[in-house]
């Protein structure tokens, strides 16, 4: 059986999956490895199995031993990996696309409806004894039955999002480089005008140098009074300053937040803000999700090594 070795501990049934596969090394303390502890830990192993929480810059990939065969990020985002230094390598890369959208997407919902009911102050009324009964001006939110949804990056997550939020009777608008079919929403190629028209925008991008920072406080003051931001792509998308202002000074209503820039370590105003919904990072968080990307980094990585060319392979 090959030999690989994977960055972080999986739920054990996807843990067992790995075994029946591969002779299967963990990262038994599970926590998040440095380049150079990676680096070590793949001595002698034909695949990499890495995690967002890790990062092969290229002085790592210089570093990686001759054995290494292969790499599979257990993601669909792959922006920890300096592919161009994997590819002067010659070190194939295979990803987890598609299998999380929809459970990414349901997560975007969630967040959509935490911030515009305030979930959050709601629950820690009840948890913190302080809810003294029913009352008509108790916590007033927001519908989004209706609402004009903006989604920046109509991907495949972005596309589930948009499906939802139909069943809402919600318009949808989006952003992106180019426009797609007709029936897809109204494309806005001017990223003002789409703000503008946005009651609660999903930002569904991938993280770049381009989309560094795109929510800015430029940008924030584009939309609407009373708006909600979502964000389910990643916290490099979003100046934390900038929003976390505007929650405060009431343009925005408030927000719905999966990921964080320097998470775990986040802006100190999003643990004390409570019309900011928060949740740990857990888009893919289900066990369906969890054993999907398994399977895609199996296949893909049995593939590689009978020397055929899979279909989730990005370098």
């Amino acid at each position: 059986m090959k030999r690989i070795f994977v960055t972080r501990r999986l739920p054990e049934p996807v843990e067992a999956r790995f075994a029946r596969s591969f002779d299967t090394s963990w990262n038994v303390d599970d926590r998040a490895l440095s380049p150079a502890d990676v680096v070590a830990a793949c001595n002698g192993m034909d695949a990499l199995v890495i995690n967002t929480t890790e990062r092969l810059d290229a002085a790592a990939v210089a570093d990686l031993p001759a054995s290494l065969q292969a790499l599979a990020t257990y993601s669909v985002g792959y922006e920890h990996l300096d592919l161009k230094a994997l590819e002067a390598r010659g070190i194939p890369v295979v990803y987890t696309p598609d299998v999380l959208s929809a459970s990414v997407a349901d997560n975007a919902m969630l967040l959509m409806l935490g911030a515009a009911r305030r979930a959050r102050e709601g629950q820690a009324l009840i948890v913190e004894g302080r809810w003294k009964g029913w009352g008509p001006r108790q916590l007033i939110g927001t519908e989004v039955t209706g609402k004009r949804l903006g989604i920046f990056g109509l991907g495949r997550i972005g596309r589930e999002i948009a499906r939802r939020a139909r069943s809402f009777s919600m318009e949808i608008g989006y952003h992106n480089r180019r426009p797609l079919e007709p029936d897809a929403g109204l494309f806005f190629a001017d990223a003002g005008a789409f703000l503008a028209r946005t009651d609660i925008l999903v930002i569904a991008a991938p993280a770049s140098p381009e989309t560094r920072r795109w929510l800015n406080a430029e940008r924030i003051a584009q939309l609407p009074e009373g708006a909600l931001v979502v964000n389910i792509a990643r916290g490099s998308l979003v100046d934390d300053d900038a929003l976390t202002q505007a929650v405060e000074s009431g343009h925005l209503a408030g927000a719905g937040l999966d990921v964080f820039d320097g998470e775990p370590d986040i802006h100190p105003a999003y643990r004390r803000l409570d019309r900011i919904y928060v949740q740990p990072h857990i888009g893919s968080s289900t066990m369906e999700t969890r054993l999907a990307m398994a399977e895609h980094v199996i296949t893909g990585l049995e593939a590689l090594f009978a020397g055929r060319n899979p279909s989730n392979r990005i370098v």
